[in-house]
């Protein structure tokens, strides 16, 4: 007799992780649904392949029933939406995105990377190198890998897991960090930098989530963390009963003619990722690798076909006179990271950098400041916003002048109009320039890679 299978409803199916979620279940065997007011490109595409895309847009009470095994909740649902109401009334078991990736790696050993810069990468890194070398191993991470088809795995045979772990709510009726429902083995800390302050409106308060994800380490378990961070190296240095600390810090490594080398003794390796932030991300993943049985030598022969992560200093088009990156920059850690990266990088190149602030904290005027001589590193620093995007988010609108005093650089250039910044872009002259794009979002609705092919063909 076949047992049952698990019936699993998704309420806010049509995000990144929550799809992706539904995906990895689904190939696994439950019977997968789920509701969203809105699903996106490429969430609609790939749920519709899978033959689990909502029929109908909307929220449907008469979905939950007393025959779901669990309700998936959604970042995007409110409190007050209609179907989480109905299933609270059922009294079914409702987990939040985290809780359930926990309730299926109960039973293994779980890596949890954590850091408000650096751990989509550092994640992406270990998974790229176990992968190599042919090991079981489960996931979660926050970007698309070159060789992985999804962004969630769970089985039921891999001993470990390996998981992203963001610092930002659960859902809507758990405030808890996602971080601190993975109760994790192995934790990494990359670094900390204040973010979201939506919901962490001073920096104290977003700084004790990373204390307490610290003080979460049971005993036996391996904390390691960059040195380099003072206010890491701060919080993971404290005595903890039973809990070994390992400090990492950037790798040792040359850049000769653009190309980057690792430097091992008499060695260099070449690596497709560069800037010292990526060595130090390099080196933090080669640290939890040594724990997971991956020596030296090994780690090197495999860290040479890593591309990176979709959209962290990926390249849209290459030649000989004129690189365009794409970058999910948008924090200002993360902002003057990449700049700096990309113009040491290539120092004969004049790098053209534009932001677009998108996120609630960037576009929030208490939080301009943070942004103060991030943008040095770029020869023309361009920022985009559209005011639009504040009233939709609510927020005190800013103008041109607030942004250029809060960067605290004369040369920087503003646009609020995606058209105006799209001629500009065309009407530059990219021979000998490197262009820089960094958003979380899309510019208002640019297609970047036809755009990075038109400024190529000059």
């Amino acid at each position: 007799m076949n047992p049952k299978r698990q019936k699993v409803h998704f309420i806010a199916i049509g995000g990144s992780a929550m799809h992706n979620l539904a995906l990895a279940l689904h190939q696994k065997g439950l019977i997968v649904t789920g509701s969203d007011d809105e699903i996106f490109e490429p969430s609609r595409t790939r749920l519709e392949k899978a033959g689990i895309l909502p029929e109908k847009i909307g929220w449907f009470p008469e979905k939950i029933s007393t025959e779901l095994d669990a309700v998936i909740l959604g970042m995007h649902a409110s409190k007050d939406n209609p179907e989480l109401i109905k299933a609270q009334e059922l009294g079914l078991k409702i987990y939040s995105y985290p809780e359930y990736v926990y309730q299926q790696s109960i039973d293994k050993q779980r890596i949890v990377i954590a850091g408000s810069h650096g751990k989509t990468t550092i994640t992406s890194i270990i998974l790229h190198v176990l992968k190599h070398f042919n090991r079981k191993f489960d996931y979660l991470v926050g970007a698309q890998i070159e060789g992985f088809d999804l962004m969630v795995k769970l089985t039921d045979d891999a001993p470990i897991i390996i998981i992203e772990g963001d610092e930002y709510l659960s859902s809507s009726i758990d405030k808890t960090p996602k971080f601190l429902h993975y109760h994790h083995h192995i934790g990494l800390m990359s670094g900390i930098a204040w973010d979201h302050i939506n919901v962490y409106p001073t920096y104290d308060e977003y700084v004790k989530q990373f204390d307490l994800f610290a003080n979460s380490s049971p005993k036996g378990a391996t904390l390691i963390f960059c040195e380099n961070d003072d206010l890491v190296s701060v919080i993971c240095r404290k005595e903890r009963e039973d809990v070994q600390g390992i400090a990492y810090t950037a790798h040792k490594h040359d850049i000769i003619n653009g190309q980057t080398y690792l430097l091992d003794h008499n060695k260099k390796i070449p690596v497709q990722v560069f800037g010292k932030h990526n060595m130090r991300n390099l080196s933090g993943a080669k640290t939890v690798l040594s724990k997971l049985g991956i020596t030296d030598d090994m780690f090197y022969e495999a860290i040479q076909s890593f591309k990176g992560a979709a959209d962290r200093l990926e390249v849209l088009e290459k030649t000989n006179d004129t690189t365009v990156f794409k970058d999910f920059a948008h924090a200002p850690s993360k902002l003057k990271a990449s700049t700096a990266a990309v113009k040491k990088q290539f120092p004969d190149n004049e790098l053209v950098a534009i932001l677009e602030l998108h996120t609630f904290s960037s576009l929030n005027k208490e939080f301009l400041g943070q942004y103060k001589d991030t943008f040095k590193s770029a020869d023309l620093p361009v920022v985009y916003f559209n005011p639009q995007t504040l009233e939709h988010k609510k927020l005190d609108p800013i103008s041109p002048e607030d942004v250029i005093k809060a960067f605290n650089n004369e040369k920087l250039k503003v646009f609020t109009e995606n058209q105006s910044l799209k001629e500009f872009i065309l009407n530059t002259n990219w021979k000998g320039k490197n262009l820089l794009l960094m958003s979380s979002g899309n510019f208002g609705g640019f297609d970047l890679k036809k755009l990075a092919k038109e400024i190529v063909k000059q």
